[in-house]
């Protein structure tokens, strides 16, 4: 079998020539044995930086109240595991819990949502959290250089080991709760938990494990200043199947495996695969998508049609295009409002007729730059209105509150055109969200006005920098620094013929109905449960310290032979043909002096002067270097620059 990357040793030691025995396979470093074993069904760990829950704390009682976070991902996607008997949860708690009281929230949790929380000490969750995640991944993931402004803009190494201290605790609630791992898999999610793989693949060496990153992953040129850089991508090969929204995030995440690590990929049947000390690690594309049960029933509720008659009055004679966006600098919004300025200038007929809703949900964040992004984006819209309005009339309507998602809808429904205008995102639902709701339902259709069987229209402005972009190939793409060309399309967009409209609102309402959340978390699951059949067919060591911990799969036929039993081979035959590495085996390769020493030149020559043997150098190194180093060995045979010069005993 080939490998991308060879340990020069085993771990262990053979006393016996010939196959290595069942007793001596699948030792695992800290003793926890994770050998096959009965258990009562299959079971799906979800683990994610926060669970899917909302909590809330009476002041009066003290009593703590939990209920299900209906919008979260996590929760949505339990559709599409109707396979498995049963989902667990782990994460943390967006709300601090004393510690007299965390062993009383767990045993609630557990028992009545299936959530195990993981209490992070606020020492550390400060600095894993607002401090690693915020301020060297987030930034690095959104394309610039990790950045810890507290500390300087330097790397902080506290802050690191405080975000590999939280992986453990993580590590250490999914050990807690997984029971059977020839049937259990667990599914970690997003750049919080890069290292968690690491630590459960070494306390369970065959553990299923998936991983999804739900963020971009830079190129190389960005990835390569993080100093952990190795650490990270190591820890996530260990994970059996690593998924990306899509193929540009996954071709920079090998081109880092490659670059930095020296795998290779290669695609197999049909799936992209990379060799790693024996196992295989499969890739897989595939963005999310929504959960289309919610929202459909959101346009059926009764708010939703009150608010659409109140909409449709607001803003009688009007053209409404929509924006939904996070408060957040890579969001693009004053960018936005920024095209729309240009397209009232350019375009004197669109005054008094179009209009901006832009909803702005309340920020994540209080940090400087978020405060400095909204203080533009409200001059911005200020300048506009009161360049282009007038009585009854504002071009750009600022939302800047938490909106109901039933009030959401009904912005949705009745927007001719949605404009998305990230700079930098990982996935963004918004398009998907509006082409359902542009979609409609027969209620809805009765609170707009529209006649049944009526073919509806939509048209899309998306960033060609968001993860939705490549699956929306009817929607207008644009580069969002252009304000201008952003502008045209809007103007193209709202103008667009009404059959053209309808073919491309067909074409993405069919895309997205039928790859929902549920075709999404059923699609992973099915290539995780592929990335793990060979699970049991290849015996596995664990190699490796800390977070250079890695699992050495060879195959049941693999013979590890003893120094006995090669002398005594030697012995036996009459030609013998020696191929020597150079770098790593007769040069170590923390050497400095990398010219061999006499004592590797006294060992060949006592090998060439046997007339049975045939010895070879094979090196990656050139002909020249060899050949002067060598020189003193005259029946030496050198294989320089990987073979493609050959020499045979005294000449090129």
């Amino acid at each position: 079998m080939n490998f991308s990357q060879s340990p020069r040793s085993l771990p262990r030691i053979m006393t016996v020539p010939g196959i290595i025995s069942d007793v001596d396979v699948d030792g695992i470093n800290d003793g926890i044995s994770d050998a096959p074993s009965t258990g009562s069904g299959a079971k799906m760990i979800i683990v994610s930086n926060f669970l899917p829950l909302n909590a809330q704390k009476d002041l009066n009682s003290g009593k703590w109240s939990f209920s299900f976070d209906e919008d979260s991902l996590l929760l949505q996607m339990k559709d599409g595991f109707s396979a498995i008997p049963e989902v667990v949860y782990v994460g943390s708690l967006r709300v601090d819990v004393d510690s007299s009281e965390q062993e009383e929230v767990s045993q609630k949790l557990l028992e009545e949502f299936n959530c195990v929380p993981t209490f992070i000490p606020p020492d550390i969750y400060k600095k894993f959290y607002h401090g690693f995640c915020k301020h060297h991944l987030w930034p690095l993931f959104h394309y610039m250089l990790p950045l810890c402004p507290d500390h300087g803009n330097r790397f902080d190494r506290l802050l690191w080991q405080a975000y590999v201290s939280a992986n453990k605790i993580f590590a250490d609630k999914v050990t807690e709760v997984i029971n059977n791992t020839e049937e259990d898999y667990v599914w970690v999610h997003d750049y919080h938990l890069m290292v968690l793989p690491t630590f459960l693949r070494k306390r369970f060496n065959r553990i299923k494990l998936g991983f999804f990153l739900h963020s971009p992953f830079p190129s190389s040129e960005i990835y390569r200043t993080l100093l952990v850089r190795d650490e990270i991508l190591k820890a996530l090969l260990n994970a059996d199947l690593i998924g990306f929204h899509t193929f540009d995030y996954a071709r920079h995440f090998l081109s880092c495996c490659s670059r930095m690590l020296g795998l290779d990929y290669e695609p197999k049947r049909g799936h992209i695969v990379l060799e790693y000390f024996g196992r295989t690690v499969y890739i897989k594309i595939l963005p999310v998508g929504i959960h289309m049960g919610r929202v459909e029933s959101a346009l059926n509720h009764p708010s939703s049609s009150i608010k659409v008659k109140e909409i449709q009055e607001q803003f009688k004679g009007k053209r409404l295009v929509i924006g939904v966006d996070d408060m957040d600098i890579f969001k693009g919004i004053s960018l936005k409002l920024l095209a729309v300025e240009h397209l009232l200038l350019q375009n004197s007929e669109l005054r008094g007729k179009l209009v901006l809703v832009q909803i702005v949900n309340p920020a994540r964040s209080s940090g400087k730059d978020v405060q400095e992004a909204k203080m533009e984006i409200y001059s911005i819209t200020k300048r506009i209105n009161n360049t282009f309005g007038f009585p009854g009339y504002e071009p750009v309507v600022l939302i800047d509150r938490h909106v109901p998602f039933c009030e959401k809808t009904a912005y949705y429904a009745l927007a001719e055109c949605c404009i998305v205008n990230a700079v930098r995102d990982g996935m963004n639902l918004i398009p998907y969200k509006y082409i359902v709701c542009r979609q409609g339902t027969p209620k809805m259709d009765e609170a707009l006005g529209v006649a049944s069987g009526s073919r509806h229209t939509s048209s899309l402005v998306v960033s060609e920098f968001t993860g939705c972009s490549p699956s929306l190939s009817g929607a207008i793409r644009v580069n969002p620094w252009d304000i201008e060309a952003v502008a045209n399309a809007v103007n193209t967009a709202i103008n667009m013929p009404d059959l053209e409209k309808q073919l491309r609102h067909g074409k993405h309402y069919c895309y997205v109905s039928s790859h929902d959340v549920a075709y999404w978390a059923r699609s992973f699951m099915q290539d995780l449960k592929r990335a793990c059949k060979d699970h049991y067919s290849k015996r596995c060591w664990g190699i490796g310290f800390g977070l250079n911990f890695r699992i050495l799969a060879l195959s049941p036929s693999f013979r590890k032979l003893s120094n006995d039993y090669i002398i005594s081979a030697y012995k036996r035959t009459s030609k013998r043909a020696i191929f020597l590495d150079y770098d790593g085996t007769m040069v170590p390769h923390t050497s400095l002096a990398k010219t061999p020493t006499p004592e590797v030149i006294s060992v060949l020559n006592n090998l060439c002067a046997d007339p049975m043997n045939s010895v070879f150098i094979v090196s990656g190194r050139g002909k020249k270097s060899l050949s002067d180093w060598f020189v003193q060995c005259e029946n030496l045979g050198i294989a320089a620059e990987h073979g493609y010069f050959f020499r045979y005993f005294n000449s090129y």
